[in-house]
């Protein structure tokens, strides 16, 4: 797919958390075509500690209003300079970038997404494209508590949502592999994002139940275009950058441990 380099304006930026912010851009002309999976490369001004651009998923494209939402979380000066970005302000980005995620050949196929933490954000675009094909996606979401669970009105407009936290404040108490969903619904596809550990654990579950899997990486990507070689992950046709061949891989090309 064409990359191109964009100018956009912020028209929103909501504190979802103390964390946690979405941003809302949009552009004079119609953006482009983006799939769920893809990301962008955020140019970050203002920082005097940043100078590559911050590599952050598409979190939803909203066509009625030419809006593209990135869900941020905000650990260090870049994501926190995002963080305080006003309505009006413009904002540089490289998009589309990287693969995406493959979709059922049948609508009626049963389909979990799961998300832990700022993973989320690629299942609600995710989430959409697939109801729009057709097709009621179930949504595992994971956090450490009910308050880093974002955007739940969201995913339930496209399937039915459940949940875990570390601490048992909201939905099941534990981690997304330990949630009953997965004893009661025989899955025919599932797609995850989130922490590498827990990446793996869905990955292992996938596999010991012959479902196929595909996964968004999270390496360090610097770049976006294949150039620097910090996010290599290995696989089985050798090593791959993640944020040109990737970030979406199935399981059976990665060669994890599980």
């Amino acid at each position: 797919m064409k990359k191109y380099i964009l100018d956009l304006t912020v028209t929103e930026n909501v504190q979802l958390h103390a964390n946690y912010v979405l941003l809302k851009l949009t552009s004079s002309s119609p953006l482009p075509e983006m799939l769920p999976g893809q990301f962008a490369e955020i140019r970050v001004d203002g920082s005097p500690t940043t100078f590559l651009r911050r590599p952050i998923s598409i979190n939803y494209v909203d066509r009625q209003r030419n809006e593209v939402w990135f869900l941020i979380q905000l650990v260090g000066d870049g994501t926190k300079r995002l963080g305080e970005v006003k309505d009006g302000d413009v904002i540089n980005v490289v998009l589309p970038l990287g693969n995406c995620f493959t979709m059922p050949e049948k609508a009626s196929d049963k389909l979990l997404l799961v998300g832990g933490g700022v993973g989320t954000a690629p299942m609600l675009y995710l989430g959409e494209q697939l109801a729009k094909n057709g097709s009621k996606p179930t949504f595992l979401l994971g956090a450490r508590s009910d308050k880093d669970l974002l955007q739940l009105k969201q995913f339930a407009t496209y399937g039915d949502v459940y949940t875990t936290t570390e601490d048992g404040s909201h939905g099941e108490k534990g981690y997304v592999t330990q949630h009953s969903i997965l004893n009661k619904v025989n899955f025919e596809q599932i797609y995850t994002c989130g922490p590498k550990p827990m990446m793996m654990a869905v990955a292992k579950y996938a596999k010991s139940k012959g479902i196929n899997c595909e996964v968004s990486l999270e390496n360090m990507m610097a770049c976006g275009i294949g150039a620097c070689l910090c996010c290599v992950e290995n696989t089985t046709e050798g090593h791959l950058c993640v944020c040109k061949d990737g970030p979406v891989f199935n399981i059976n090309k990665l060669l994890w441990q599980i």
